[in-house]
Parts: structure tokens; sequence; C-alpha cells
């Protein structure tokens, strides 16, 4: 896959584009973001993703259309896990409703610029050495075993991490919003707003959820530039399924057994190529179709069932009281 500067130029000024028109137009001062509006804005997101697979396909040919396709499935699908921490972090820091979109906006800009580095790193590595897909398989084995047996009651840390418990340590700090801004006065003092802490918790959080998920994706593809488009339509669309998702996300009992699911296929098949390619095995190696197949299917009895279950649950008492 030869991808020209100007093109990987065109691709990050556009996305650079839709950021911006987004933060004018669903961002207003004083305008509360509602299920409404998240649910036109991730029809909008899920179209675009869809007319960018189009364009792969017309430009690069329909194999890479599909690992697009595939890849942005299995990020987004691991993303909607991220968002219960997400609320949390906001619960923590008592995030007025109308800064929430800004929140989640800047904080998943930050997260983006951070991911392209680590995208950029997996790339280069995988180049060099095309033993690092053994690496990655491994990796998505053990991660996969982890989701699977995670304590769903466990608590996520509301601080979001190490280095927003160091920063509100060693920097002074408000604990009053001041509006959008990062930076208030306190006692003519300059301090950080609540604000600033909360984008920086969301931002480097969602840093670690991509440890887990830009290796999957490399299971994918090995093409950096659609691991980074993937990963931007992904997280750019995550705000409004936030906003789309909040009272349904608690239904969503299963949703952490389907991505073990996933996430083991996906190192299955890296260890699978990886044999194949480096080693010589005579091994049958998983075609991309079938990946898309199965992760659709995944994710379709995953949520098909969580609901369902939830449902039966959650009509009990009132039977019972009838």
């Amino acid at each position: 896959m030869d991808v020209s500067p100007w093109l990987w130029t065109a691709t990050v000024l556009g996305l650079v584009a839709i950021i911006v028109v987004d933060l004018l137009v669903s961002d207003r001062p004083g305008a509360v973001f509602g299920a409404k509006q998240a649910l036109r804005w991730v029809i909008v997101y899920v179209s675009l993703a869809a007319l960018f697979a189009v364009f792969v396909g017309w430009y690069f040919g329909a194999t890479y259309a599909g690992e697009f396709v595939a890849g942005y499935l299995t990020e987004y699908s691991l993303s909607v896990d991220n968002l219960f921490v997400f609320m949390v972090i906001m619960a923590a820091f008592v995030v007025p409703e109308e800064l929430r979109h800004r929140v989640l906006l800047v904080g998943i800009v930050i997260a983006l610029v951070l991911r392209a580095v680590l995208i950029l790193a997996g790339a280069a590595l995988i180049e060099r050495f095309a033993g690092t897909f053994f690496l990655f398989g491994a990796f998505l084995l053990f991660t996969a075993w982890k989701v699977w047996v995670a304590d769903e009651d466990a608590e996520p840390d509301p601080n979001g991490n190490g280095l927003v418990r160091w920063v509100g340590a060693h920097v002074p700090t408000s604990p009053h919003y001041d509006g959008h801004r990062f930076v208030t006065l306190v006692a003519g003092r300059k301090a950080l707003t609540p604000m600033a802490l909360v984008m920086l918790a969301i931002g480097t959080t969602d840093l670690l959820f991509a440890l887990d998920s830009i290796p999957a994706v490399f299971g994918i593809t090995s093409e950096a530039y659609l691991v980074f488009t993937v990963n931007a339509f992904a997280l750019m669309g995550l705000r409004q399924l936030y906003f789309l998702l909040q009272g349904v996300l608690g239904r969503l009992e299963y949703l952490n057994r389907g991505l073990a699911v996933i996430l083991a296929f996906i190192g299955v098949k890296l260890v699978l190529e990886a044999g194949h390619k480096v080693l010589g095995w005579e091994v049958p190696t998983i075609p991309i179709w079938f990946s898309l197949l199965f992760i659709v299917v995944v994710l379709g009895v995953t949520a098909g069932v969580s609901l369902y279950r939830t449902r039966d649950a959650a009509s009990r008492p009132d039977t019972e009281e009838g």
C-alpha cells in the first residue's frame, strides 16, 4: 500500500477540519449536548467512515477497504468498553453537563495525537522485525484472558492515572470550573481549573486503552495509514456515542466477554500469519472477509444477549408487584 505524502497531508487536514466543524457547530456556549444531537452526529461520523471505506476501496482496492471496515468495527467496539471509565472520570470531577462535550472533544484530540506516535512506532517496529507479530499476538491473547476474567464490579480509578494525580499535587489548581477556561485566578495567582485536569485524565487514560486496541488493529492490517484512520474515525465518533449510550451502557453486561473473544481471535490470526510469513509454517491464514464476518457476528450476539437478559431482569420486579 503506497500512500503518498500529499494523501497523508490531505487526510490529516480533512480530519482536523471535521473536528473544527464539530467544535463550532455542536459545542456552542451554553448548549447541552443531548441524545438527539448525539444520534445525528453518530450517524454523521459513521457515514463519514463508510464514505472513507468507499474511497479506500476505489483508490487502493477492496481488500484494503475490508481491512479498514474490520479495523473500524474492532476499534469502535473496544472504545465502547472505555466509555464507562469516561463516565466515572467525569462524575469524579463533577463536570457540568454543558461542558462534557468539550471535555470529551479536547481529551480525545489529545488521545489521537498520542496514539499517532504509538502507531508510527508500531509500524516502524513491524517493518524492521517481522517477528513483532508474534509479540502482538501473544499480547492480545494475554489481554483477552485478562478481559475475560476481569472483575466487573471493580471500580476504575476516578483520577485517571498517576500523571493526573502528580499534576494535581504539584501544580496550583482551583476547585471550581471557570467556563471552558483551563487556567483561572485564585487569590490573584494562576491555577489550573478542573477542566484542564479532566481533559488530561480523559486523554491519557485513553492512551492506556490504546495499548490494547492498537495491536488489535495491527492484527487486522499492518498498514500504518489504515491503523491511523481507523483510530481517528473511531475516536472522533466516541464522544457522540458516549451521550447516546449513557442509559444503555449498564445493560451491556456481556460486552467484555465479546471483546475478549474478538481479541483472542485476532491474537490467533496474528500468530498464524507470523508463523506462515516468518517461519514458513504450513498453516491456514484467516482472510479479511472472515475476520469482518466474525467481528460482526460476535458483536451482534453480545449486544443482543446483553439487552435481552437485562430487559428480562428489569421486568421481574414489576411482574412480582402486579
